[in-house]
């Protein structure tokens, strides 16, 4: 089966956390330490989005192949890349500059990891919470990203606007084929010419501000991003959120210290705790310390009872269903039986855009399905469902072709 791949980055400044969330949220090995540029190279690593299965609702004992469910949770593999810090004027090639806006460009949507205790300055150094303004680090993230992508296309741009006003090809087209390393698609541009109204016939009439303009609506269509407002123990981090939120973004309160410390406490059989959970119970209390048990207590009270999850795993749901507006959709072979050819039940969890229709989704799985596609069942209503059909999330669906049935 072909799957669609979406990735989702990690980004902010230097020292704001963000390598222990990704290896909260994959369990990888990479160096944390708190102290600038700890992450050299990019890592990329498989996390998982959390969803209900719908096992439960059919009733059924599923057998997960590309996914894994516990107690009706399927928990579905992502792609998360971790780059280094970026600093101001990054885009200039300051810092380690262009190397790490480069990890982004595969990015379709990005977390931004922002210190919402304000005890890390611009550059990542240490300061008292409380004493740093993290509505900045928004802004120069937000310049930074704009401004790489605003010199790729100023490459290029005298040339483009020739051949536009020589009538010999369209800007969208020419912009399309610039920027296709960046996962920049042409209704991202089409949707930044129409957020800023300029005349796509006559780019050499845009002033400087405009061309910003454009690149800057271009940057919020193609990489969509969410803020983890990360280090939410520190009591300075309350009043910081409700101000982050002020910034138009999804916010999401966030502790990826506790979320680690819980997976790999986890991961020990020490306790029982599954990513996005509220609680988590202890199995193994006389193999644990008195001060690990006193800092598990700490994240129940500080962390859990307050906020309801570390937020690691609301982060990454979130960058996917609400800035990827992904859906989950189980295809089956038999629908009755809700089986595959090899008899397993459920076998799959497969994220698709929303807007995907029946045919689209048939030669997601095998261009033979899709070009021998005659309809598609609904396991629920037992309904056939026509090419168009737009697929919902949760669907069970089997595509019946002249090939075979998926």
């Amino acid at each position: 089966m072909r799957a669609i791949t979406f990735s989702v980055g990690i980004v902010g400044k230097p020292n704001v956390g963000k390598s222990t969330f990704f290896s909260a949220a994959t369990l990888a090995t990479v160096e944390i330490a708190s102290y600038p540029f700890t992450t050299i190279k990019p890592n990329v690593g498989v996390g998982y989005l959390r969803t209900e299965c719908v096992c439960k609702e059919f009733n059924v004992k599923d057998n997960p192949v590309n996914s894994i469910c516990i107690d009706g949770v399927r928990l579905i593999p992502v792609e998360l890349i971790d780059t280094a810090g970026l600093v101001p004027d990054a885009w200039r090639g300051r810092g380690l500059g262009n190397q790490f806006l480069d990890e982004i460009r595969r990015a379709s949507a990005l977390i931004h990891i922002v210190d919402a205790s304000g005890s890390t300055d611009l550059e990542g150094r240490v300061l008292k919470p409380g004493m740093h303004d993290p509505l900045e680090d928004v802004k120069f993230l937000e310049r930074e990203i704009t401004m790489w992508m605003a010199q790729i296309i100023k490459r290029d741009w005298q040339r483009m606007v020739r051949t536009v006003e020589s009538r010999r090809a369209d800007l969208q087209s020419l912009l399309e084929n610039r920027l296709s390393g960046l996962a920049i698609k042409r209704r991202h541009i089409i949707g930044a010419l129409r957020a800023t109204g300029l005349n796509a016939d006559k780019p050499s009439g845009w002033s400087e501000d405009e061309f910003l303009s454009f690149v800057d609506a271009l940057r919020r269509l193609s990489k969509p991003m969410l803020i983890a407002a990360n280090k939410i123990d520190i009591p300075s981090a309350e009043e910081n959120i409700e101000r982050l939120r002020e910034s138009g973004y999804i916010v999401i309160p966030c502790s990826a210290e506790a979320e680690l410390a819980l997976r790999r406490a986890a991961e020990k059989n020490l306790i029982e705790y599954r990513p996005g959970d509220p609680d988590f119970s202890i199995l193994r209390s006389a193999e644990m310390n008195e001060k690990q048990k006193r800092a598990l207590e700490m994240i129940r009270e500080k962390i859990l009872r307050p906020f309801g999850t570390t937020g690691v795993q609301d982060a990454i749901n979130a960058a996917f269903f609400d800035l990827l507006k992904m859906i989950v959709v189980y295809p089956v072979e038999d629908p009755e039986k809700l089986t595959d050819h090899s008899g397993r039940v459920l076998p799959d969890a497969w994220l698709v855009p929303k807007g995907t229709t029946a045919r689209e989704f048939a030669y997601l799985i095998h261009t033979e399905l899709g070009d021998s596609f005659i309809y598609a069942i609904d396991c629920r209503s037992k309904v056939r469902r026509g090419e168009d059909y737009i697929l919902k999330d949760r669907d069970v669906i089997s595509i019946v072709s002249a090939k075979k049935r998926a």
